[in-house]
Parts: C-alpha cells; sequence; structure tokens
C-alpha cells in the first residue's frame, strides 16, 4: 500500500487538521514508512502462538457477580434538596 500526496492531504481535511504543502509532502514519505513496517508484520509467522493480552502471564482477578441495592439509598440523596422515600423530588416542568 502507497500514500500519495492527494490521500494526505485527503485525510488531514477529513481530521481537521490544517497541513501545509511542505508539511503534506513530508508526510507522504512518513506515512509510507509506517506502512511499509506495518506490511512487513505481516510476514511473520504467528501460527501456533496464542493471542496475549500482555507479555507477563496475569491472571486477572474478578469479584463475584452478585446483585445488590448496595444499601446506600439514605447516602445517595441525603444531599437532595427534596425526597420522598429515598427518591428525588423534581418540580414539573412540562404542563
Amino acid at each position: 500500500m502507497s500514500v500519495d500526496l492527494a490521500t494526505v492531504k485527503r485525510v488531514a481535511r477529513l481530521s481537521r487538521i490544517a497541513v501545509t504543502e511542505e508539511e503534506a509532502e513530508r508526510m507522504v514519505g512518513e506515512l509510507n514508512g509506517i506502512l511499509g513496517f506495518v506490511e512487513q508484520l505481516s510476514e511473520v509467522d504467528v501460527t501456533g502462538v496464542e493471542p496475549m493480552t500482555s507479555v507477563t502471564p496475569i491472571i486477572m482477578r474478578k469479584r463475584h457477580d452478585a446483585v445488590t441495592d448496595g444499601d446506600k439509598a439514605d447516602d445517595v440523596v441525603a444531599n437532595a434538596p427534596a425526597t420522598d422515600q429515598n427518591f428525588f423530588l423534581v418540580p414539573k416542568v412540562v404542563e
């Protein structure tokens, strides 16, 4: 894959980035270098390699998934200007 000057200008316009003519010409080479590196990665043989999320083996700690009401209803509405049975009271705005 190769990037030309028109593609760089189009991407800059879509990204809402102001790019001068000199910067666009420089970016053509930089983006082609980056894309060349990415193409090199496709040449690596990864058959038999397990996907990983970290370079060190980590066992993710998980909490028990239990549904509770939190027992915090009084704390939640403590600073509300008006409440009724742990619900917020708001003035009517639509008639």
